[in-house]
């Protein structure tokens, strides 16, 4: 409101949509004025849109934010793996018709994880939609696994009971809550209810079937590891990089990995694990709000009369 201290990021009511997209019930959260600039926040494993329940009305006083569960992850429907195919593809085309749907045909984009594959499958065939790119936790480079994908990798070569057995645990409760302590020096500050809550979609009918399909269709983001990485050094969008130093995924190099192909990103290396937002929320939305006034809309608006100079 008028009477709010200006450079305070106002919270704002979290709306929860759903849309039919593909004969499939889309779950989604949305805050902010249409008026002001879109944000997409796309989640990761195993994980759901509740992961951003914090960050979304952090940000809605000066974005227009968007954040969908995938088919078979949160609220969305979950098909059955027999009639639909649960691939990052099938996951990239839903979110892309997705978003097309409700009119976001320019937005900045937060990816994290899972969302990593998805978003950059969407802005690769598009990348006109692309206005910024806020990065935290998901991998584009070889450089970025640890050990913990040993066992992934095992399933990539080879895909049998053994395999499946070899990475089982990443899909139990015990599994799932280490995701989001493994690192975080603030465990105070993170809720229970994500792990149970995660846990409860993963007991849902064909829920473990559809994460495993998942976690061997990931080798076919590894491939387009390279493409990404064109994708970024030909197009340069205006990025924000947020890395949880103590990742169980993923390791530092990762993170550091983005300033070859994006020498003049902006990084944030933060003493946290995979899920940041969890024990940094005000350091990342702070920095969000400011890189986007000082970074992409001053630049934007300089542009013209650099031009004309």
């Amino acid at each position: 409101m008028k009477t709010q201290d200006s450079h305070t990021v106002a919270p704002s009511t979290v709306r929860y949509e759903t849309a039919l997209v593909d004969g499939v019930t889309i779950a989604y959260r949305e805050a902010g004025n249409p008026q002001n600039p879109k944000l997409v926040m796309l989640h990761g494993f195993p994980a759901s849109s509740h992961q951003y329940r914090n960050l979304i009305p952090a940000l809605g006083g000066g974005f227009h934010v968007i954040a969908p569960d995938y088919p078979g992850f949160g609220n969305s429907d979950l098909p059955d793996p027999a009639n639909f195919t649960y691939t990052f593809d099938r996951l990239a085309e839903i979110t892309e018709e997705f978003l097309k749907q409700i009119s976001f045909d320019r937005f900045g984009l937060f990816v994290q994880d899972y969302g990593g594959p998805v978003g950059f499958s969407i802005i690769t065939r598009n990348p006109d939609v692309l206005e910024w790119l806020i990065l935290q936790n998901i991998n584009t480079y070889e450089v970025g696994f640890t050990k913990v994908w040993d066992g992934l990798k095992a399933l990539w070569k080879e895909r049998t009971h053994k395999t499946e057995q070899g990475v089982a645990g990443l899909l139990d409760l015990a599994t799932i809550r280490d995701i989001y302590l493994h690192g975080h020096k603030h465990p105070d500050l993170i809720s229970p209810d994500n792990w149970n809550m995660d846990f409860r979609f993963m007991e849902r009918p064909n829920a473990r079937r559809i994460q495993m399909d998942l976690l061997y269709d990931y080798r076919t983001n590894v491939a387009l590891y390279p493409e990404w990485q064109k994708f970024l050094r030909d197009h340069q969008p205006k990025t924000i990089i947020f890395w949880g130093e103590n990742d169980i995924f993923l390791t530092r190099a990762g993170g550091e990995a983005y300033l070859a192909d994006l020498p003049d990103a902006e990084i944030h290396r933060l003493d946290s694990g995979h899920f940041a937002v969890e024990d940094c929320l005000e350091q990342i939305a702070e920095n969000i709000q400011r890189f986007y006034d000082e970074k992409v809309t001053r630049v934007a608006q300089t542009m013209p009369s650099r031009k004309a100079g």
